[in-house]
């Protein structure tokens, strides 16, 4: 994801600097209200509360050291096939529909394009709306904002930056392998988000923008499903995270996040702050400019971004756990 606002107001890519910065925010806002994006959601038909099952932030953060353990995940990499298949085989374990779906993507700025793959996990019923939740599972090839200029070639860990909204994801597939949800849900495991250049937007989101760009076309798992929306999850990990209404999402699904941030607060969740945030270009964005409901899950205050410092001992279970209860209570009683 990429900066859209003042330095505290970004995500996880460098944020252009000065004049070309506000140049970029105000195209953003150009775009973003130029194309009539979502500002209701209409409220979900009322349905009886479903079991749900209970999420553990001990299970999520054993997921994110597994992939972190796996070394980077940049696009075409190897430890990116590898999470791609550990997301593929759990989605076989639970007994549920995985679809990839392969373009070719640059690694940054000149970059010959490599291979990288969305992955689209399905469970619950097929038919009604659908609830759709994100993360991206690739990691930034580059610690440009590390503190030791020598070391800003190299690829980051990517505890928080990627490994976290995915080990949620990855937990969710497990349960939904001993309780189908009663709605139907697709888990969007995005690719290719963090390899642009720190001043380029257009170089970020690539699997997000990729992946809505073909929802409609024959062989994408999205064709003909009707989303109430999405939520991404990305930055979700870190111990003592706090989470605001990243202002993209308020401004143009406003309905939308208010109700997940609702949520959150009937269930108590500490993590969440329903209090106006920074705007973020991240893998919402494409959803939004498509008109589809989502808000974006992130906590950006994030000292460790794009450093070599983005660890796995600066996550949470308790963190996790926090998150993982409201999407599991999201996809449980809709």
């Amino acid at each position: 994801m990429s900066s859209s606002g003042p330095l505290s107001a970004g995500g996880p890519n460098a944020p252009p600097a000065g004049g070309r910065l506000r140049a970029l925010r105000r195209a953003w806002r150009r775009t973003l209200l130029g194309a009539g994006l979502a500002t209701a959601v209409a409220a979900p038909a009322a349905s009886a509360p479903a079991a749900a099952p209970v999420f553990s932030g001990q299970r999520a953060y054993q997921l994110l050291e597994e992939q972190c353990a796996l070394g980077p995940r940049t696009p075409g990499s190897r430890g990116n096939r590898a999470l791609r298949a550990r997301i593929l085989a759990a989605a076989a374990a639970a007994r549920l529909r995985a679809v990839p779906v392969c373009f070719e993507a640059p690694l940054g700025p000149g970059g010959s394009p490599l291979e990288a793959c969305n992955v689209v996990v399905s469970a619950g019923p097929t038919a009604g709306p659908r609830l759709w939740l994100g993360a991206h599972f690739d990691t930034r090839p580059w610690a440009d904002l590390d503190p030791a200029p020598a070391r800003r070639g190299e690829p980051i860990a990517g505890a928080n930056d990627g490994a976290s909204g995915t080990a949620v994801l990855l937990h969710l597939i497990e349960l939904f392998g001993g309780s189908p949800p009663p709605q139907g849900v697709d888990l969007l495991f995005f690719d290719a988000e963090d390899s642009g250049a720190a001043h380029d937007a257009s170089g970020f989101c690539l699997g997000s923008r990729h992946l809505v760009a073909t929802r409609n076309e024959f062989g994408n798992p999205l064709a003909g499903l009707v989303p109430r929306g999405l939520v991404l999850l990305d930055l979700v990990g870190e111990t003592g995270a706090r989470i605001p209404q990243e202002g993209y999402s308020l401004a143009h699904a406003p309905a939308w996040t208010r109700l997940v941030f609702d949520r959150a607060a009937d269930l108590g969740l500490g993590v969440f702050e329903p209090v106006p945030g920074p705007a973020v270009y991240d893998d919402h964005v494409p959803f939004l400019l498509a008109g589809i409901p989502a808000v974006n899950l992130i906590d950006f205050e994030y000292p460790q971004w794009h450093t070599l410092a983005d660890t796995p001992d600066r996550c949470s279970p308790a963190t996790l756990e926090q998150v993982g209860r409201l999407v599991t209570d999201l996809v449980y009683r809709p």
